[in-house]
């Protein structure tokens, strides 16, 4: 599920991130690469507090959705919208079998080695890093 962010930089200060969905929730950071790492990670915290309250998670709105929101109106003004994507840590991990070239592998194997991670960690970690911006 992704959710949508509004960025906003104020001019004398880094940027800030906000999301319509979930009041409270927001991220903040130098450039807006850091700031959608932090409203990622935001909204992941803030979704596993909502679950922990026994709380309902919205369905995420999308941009158009958001936009029309006329109580959003000064709000989403001069923002940027991003999608977030809620990656929750479930505890849990779940066997998948991939195909992937063989030097590929290798070359997955030594990183993850030199880092002290297994495969299924450095894969899980890279994808994570590619997802949250």
């Amino acid at each position: 599920m992704r959710y949508v962010a509004l960025i906003h930089k104020d001019p004398d200060t880094g940027y800030g991130a906000s999301f319509p969905d979930f009041p409270g929730c927001i991220g903040a950071g130098d450039t807006i690469e850091e700031t959608v790492r932090s409203a990622a990670d935001a909204l992941a915290f803030h979704v596993a507090g909502m679950r922990e309250d026994g709380e309902d998670i919205p369905a995420p709105r999308g941009m158009d959705a958001v936009r029309a929101d006329k109580a959003l109106r000064e709000e989403t003004k001069d923002a940027f919208f991003v999608l977030i994507p809620l990656i929750e840590d479930r505890s849990a991990a779940k066997r998948v079998n991939i195909s992937i070239d063989p030097s590929l592998l290798e070359a997955i194997d030594e990183a993850a080695k030199d880092r002290g991670m297994t495969r299924s960690n450095f894969l899980a970690s890279a994808a994570r890093m590619l997802l949250t911006g």
